[in-house]
């Protein structure tokens, strides 16, 4: 038997650290928040992703009794592929709401958003992603560092 040992590099930001393009996606991310339809969880998702060619999407969860709803930053990205088909994702930023404020630490992407932003990564264009909590900000440089047992030939 071999062991393996599988690590992630998250650099951990305050908001005054990012970068003016890396803020406003955190801030547009927020903002969509209030777009959300979640009174099943009240759990509001708001992403906001942006286009090698500046192109700026929002999305944001949207929810129904049969529990077939999407994720925001899905709804994003779907809504940038079918606007702009070919153009590479440059960064998504991604919060989350609830209770009444920001969660105080960053929400991780679930597996399905997860492995649907690594499809969009193809020809080696990585996909920064910033995670936003209440005060603190994970960035990391490329989606493959949130799953690295990925399905990966495709």
């Amino acid at each position: 038997m071999t062991e393996k040992k599988i690590t992630t590099k998250v650099r951990v930001y305050s908001y005054n650290e990012l970068t003016e393009e890396q803020k406003k996606l955190v801030d547009l991310a927020r903002e969509s928040t209030s777009h959300s339809y979640s009174p099943y969880s009240n759990f509001k998702v708001g992403a906001a992703l942006m286009l090698d060619n500046g192109e700026i999407f929002i999305g944001a969860n949207q929810e129904n009794a049969a529990f077939a709803g999407i994720c925001g930053e899905r709804a994003a990205l779907y809504a940038a592929g079918a606007n702009f088909p070919g153009v590479p994702v440059k960064s998504v930023a991604i919060t989350s709401f609830t209770r009444g404020d920001f969660v105080e630490e960053p929400t991780a992407p679930c597996g399905v958003c997860r492995q649907a932003f690594m499809e969009f990564e193809k020809n080696g264009h990585p996909i920064e992603l910033i995670l936003a909590g209440r005060e603190k900000i994970y960035v990391l440089e490329s989606f493959r560092d949130t799953m690295p047992l990925s399905f990966t030939e495709f």
